[in-house]
């Protein structure tokens, strides 16, 4: 019979919420098992830092999201310093969370991933075939920049509902944006809630999508 074995990088991590500087340094020095199980456990799994002292709020959300997006309360998780407590990008390691940090959320839904992707696609052809124009020149470099950003993202199996622009054309991103928007306004008047900056989601195809982009992103 033979025993289990686990990364000699993971033994080192033994709570909740490790710090970002562990984390990085085990997912640089550990390999791919390392950075897949960091991805699983400590990044998609658990009660999140911001909502530690109020998890039956962080539930209430996740059913309301649910209820809002069209998908398993369940599917649907934090990442970023919200998770953990600290930021993970090398630009920002060990920035804790405060009330000027976001909450980045995640949905893992095949249904609503190809929604958005083909309003992705709707929304590229209508500006590339001049349809839709930007309103000023900021936004026309960031409609570029999304419109290259995209498919790229798309082939790896996930793609940030920003890259649309909120419009009602856009019935699925819409929707979105507005739930978004009342979840931060929500907040503001839960008491014991996380104060917060800004909201986003980003959808994935499936969890083996999610657990390999936030595995590459550890590198």
């Amino acid at each position: 019979m033979e025993k289990f074995t686990v990364p000699n990088e993971l033994k080192k991590i033994i709570c909740t919420y490790p710090d970002a500087s562990l984390l990085s340094s085990a997912a640089k020095s550990g390999g791919l098992q390392t950075r897949q199980a960091i991805a699983r456990q400590w990044l998609s799994e658990g009660i999140p830092f911001a909502f530690k002292n109020c998890p039956g709020l962080y539930e209430s959300i996740r059913v309301w999201l649910g209820t809002r997006l069209g998908t398993d309360p369940k599917a649907i998780g934090l990442t970023g310093s919200a998770k953990i407590g600290q930021s993970l990008p090398p630009s920002q390691i060990g920035k804790p969370f405060n009330d000027k940090s976001d909450l980045d959320l995640f949905v893992i839904s095949e249904e609503l991933f190809g929604k958005i992707v083909s309003e992705f696609n709707s929304w590229a052809y209508n500006f590339e075939s001049g349809k839709v124009n930007p309103a000023n020149s900021r936004e026309e470099r960031f409609w570029k920049e999304n419109i290259q950003r995209g498919p790229k993202n798309i082939s790896k199996g996930f793609l940030d509902s920003k890259l649309v622009p909120n419009h009602a054309s856009y019935s699925q991103v819409s929707n979105i944006a507005q739930t978004m928007w009342l979840l931060i306004e929500k907040l503001k008047v839960t008491s014991g809630a996380p104060k917060i900056n800004d909201a986003s989601i980003r959808c994935y195809k499936t969890w083996e999508r999610y657990v390999h982009q936030v595995s590459l992103s550890l590198i």
